[in-house]
Order: structure tokens, then sequence, then C-alpha cells
């Protein structure tokens, strides 16, 4: 059959309300993790899925499953991704992959086209981690990564915990989490990143993601007054975060092009300002789609770590939270995503994520790939994120035509 297309228009407006759902003054969302204004959104996207025809399941991490029958009993054809966004969240990030692949569906629709597996979209559960650690948590439970009871007691900074506010807003179902098989995954997404706007493509077909590590550090020194205090022999806590932060960003620029490391969040005790500061924690965040450099850029974050506190004089512990090997994806889901491209006629390119993605956690279990667009500037986590119209429609397209492929069409 002819290549699919969908309702470019369609697809902008019904991400355009979503938006508004913990809509930001700067232009950008706030739908933190399973907050009131998630709960909006994810009523949104049901009320919208039944109108489309599909059949709702949620299990017990709160993801949600909008299934289209198919004809046969294949595993489902899925795609997906989150509606929880950042604090000063963009309009895109995750809610983009979640709403192409409804229509994909509203498309199938409108096509009157029977496929032969079921199509299903899924909205995985606290994907941007920022309200509950680690990021993923939920898809991770679905992959057999992470222990249900480990998940459902991640609590927030107020001691709230995953469980709690699911059982709150109504999305603690029932289904165990992980008994829905999929047959295939595909996850449409933002670039997050400058490569394909600076190459002037339109799509990336993704082959993996690079792995990720997030650790607490926490530095312990002594408080003291800030005023006869003298220099020499200090046990400053916030000179030696300031050591460790350019210790994250040099391990970094060692392996480029594609290490990063980041410290996103600091915290100071007592955090008054004539008071040297006696304890501090930090988040750090580090990058690179080789397990062997990421084990070395573990090691030199330890040594690092190590020589600012003999210098200093204060105690500091390395702690992880969180691990994530690099990703590669299902070779024929690739192929299909490139194949759609090209029958499509858009420009594409292979390209490895720098983000963290469920798609990321879920190809443990499923033949998984992801489908990239541009967004302005490479900018994500941010109010200012952007998209084309047209670069979203692209997407939805071979995604449409990708999962298609995967499912088979019931011939009239």
């Amino acid at each position: 059959m002819n290549e699919l297309r969908v309702n470019r228009e369609r697809l902008w407006d019904s991400l355009m309300q979503m938006a508004e759902i913990g809509a930001t003054e700067n232009g950008g969302s706030c739908r933190l993790a399973l907050s009131d204004e998630d709960k909006v959104g994810r009523d949104l996207f049901i009320d919208w899925c039944k109108g489309a025809g599909c059949s709702i399941e949620i299990d017990r991490m709160g993801n949600i499953f909008a299934t289209r029958a198919g004809r046969s009993n294949r595993l489902p054809v899925a795609t997906g991704s989150h509606l929880d966004t950042q604090p000063h969240g963009g309009r895109f990030d995750g809610v983009y992959g979640v709403l192409a692949g409804l229509e994909v569906i509203r498309s199938l629709n409108d096509h009157h086209v029977e496929t032969e597996a079921a199509i299903e979209v899924i909205v995985w559960t606290n994907e941007e981690g920022c309200r509950f650690a680690p990021a993923m948590v939920a898809s991770g439970v679905y992959a057999g990564l992470f222990e249900l009871d480990y998940a459902l007691e991640r609590a927030d900074e107020r001691g709230v915990t995953m469980g709690a506010e699911l059982e709150r807003i109504g999305y603690a179902g029932d289904r165990p989490c992980g008994e829905h098989a999929l047959g295939s995954l595909f996850e449409a997404h933002i670039e997050q990143g400058p490569i394909l706007e600076q190459a002037d493509d339109t799509i990336g077909v993704v082959t993996g993601a690079q792995g990720t590590r997030w650790y607490t550090v926490s530095i312990t020194g002594q408080d003291a007054h800030a005023g006869p205090t003298p220099m020499v022999g200090r046990r400053d806590a916030v000179v030696a975060a300031a050591a460790l932060i350019q210790s994250v960003e040099r391990i970094a620029h060692e392996r480029p092009p594609q290490a990063v490391g980041t410290v996103g969040a600091l915290t100071v005790s007592p955090n008054s300002q004539n008071t040297i500061a006696g304890h501090v924690e930090l988040r750090v965040d580090m990058r690179h789609p080789d397990a062997q450099i990421m084990t070395e850029m573990d090691g030199a974050l330890r040594d690092s770590a190590a020589m600012i506190a003999e210098a200093r004089s204060v105690v500091i512990n390395v702690d992880d939270i969180w691990y994530k090997p690099p990703v590669v994806f299902d070779s024929d889901c690739i192929a299909s995503v490139r194949e759609a491209a090209a029958a499509l006629g858009y420009s594409h390119r292979d390209i490895v994520s720098g983000a963290g993605h469920d798609a990321c956690q879920v190809c443990s279990v499923a033949p998984t790939a992801m489908i990239f667009v541009p967004c302005a500037g490479g900018l994500s986590h941010n109010e200012a994120e952007s998209a084309k119209p047209e670069d979203l429609e692209a997407g939805c397209n071979v995604l449409l035509n990708a999962m298609v492929e995967r499912s088979g069409v019931v011939e009239s």
C-alpha cells in the first residue's frame, strides 16, 4: 500500500491543548510526575484514546496502555513516551511521543486501516526523575530493572512516595507491571540536541543511547564564623564542592566529543551568608556511549574526590544513585524506521541519543527503536523548547509507517 500520512493540524492542536495543562508564564509546561497537573494530562489522554476506540489498561506503576485492537493474536506493536515534565519544561519533550502515538491511531482510523497486530500507545510514569529519582523508574520496573517495591517507595523532597501519589490521583492500577508483553516498541521524540538542525536533516534514525551514571556526592567540612575564622585551616565544604564541580567538567572535556558531565543540583548547609558551610550535597550526571569510557570517568571522579578531600581537610562520599549502561537498539526496528524515512522522502541520518528515554529501558525486553526530529537550537528541559509543525508531522509519518510495517495490514 502507499505510504500513509498523519493529520498535521490535529497533531499540533493536541500538543497545544496538552501544553495548557500546567502552562508556565514563559510558554512551557510544568506537570511533575503524579502531580495534580499530571493527573489532568493523563485524564485528557485517556479521554482522547477512548474517543479513538481504544481500550485502556493501567499497571501497578501507573503506566497507561491504550490499545487499538488488531485482527490476530500477535503481540502488539507499541509506541509512546511520557507526559510528566521538568519544573521548567517544554511543550514537546515526551508529550510529542505520546501524542504522535495517538495521532497514529487516529490516522489509521481515518484511512480505515486494519492491522494484524494491535497498535498501542503507552504513557510511562515518571520518566523525568526530577520529582522521584531515578529517572525512567516505571519503564524500568516494566523491564525488570527495578523491583516494584523499590519504585513505589521512591520519595520526593517532602517525603511523599510514588506509591502514595499513584493512589491519591487514582492511577495505581491492578495489572502487574511487566505482564503486558510487546511485540516491538517505537518512541518518537525531539532530539534534545543540535545535530539534526545543524545538518538540515529531518529524521534521526536512533541506533542507541549513551550510558548514564547519577551520583549523590556529600561533602562534610566544618561550620564556622565567616569573620574571625582565618582562611588557613578552614574546612569549607563549598570551596571543596567548587573544586569537584570543576573536576566533573574537566573529566568530560578530557574525553571529547561524546563525554558529558553535569552538576545539576546543589544543597548547602547551613546556607547562611556569614557562616562557612559545613556540608554540601551535589547531584552529578555523567554520560558516554562507550561502557569502558564510562568506567574510566567513574574512576576519575572518585580519584578527584579523594584528592580534594585530602587537600581541603573535608570528607567526601561519592554514592551511586543509578547506572544505565549504553544501549543498542534492535536492528530490524532500526531498519523499519530508516526504510520509512526513505520511502517518505525525508532526509535522515543515524544518530545516538544523548539523553535517556523509556525506550532505553524497554529495549531489554522487547525489540525497540527511536525516531528523532529536530528541535530549535537543540534546546530542551527549557520553557523555550520549540519544534516545527512540519518536522513533528514528518516524525509522526515515519512512526506511522514503521509501525504499520511491523504490525502488518489486513488486506480487504
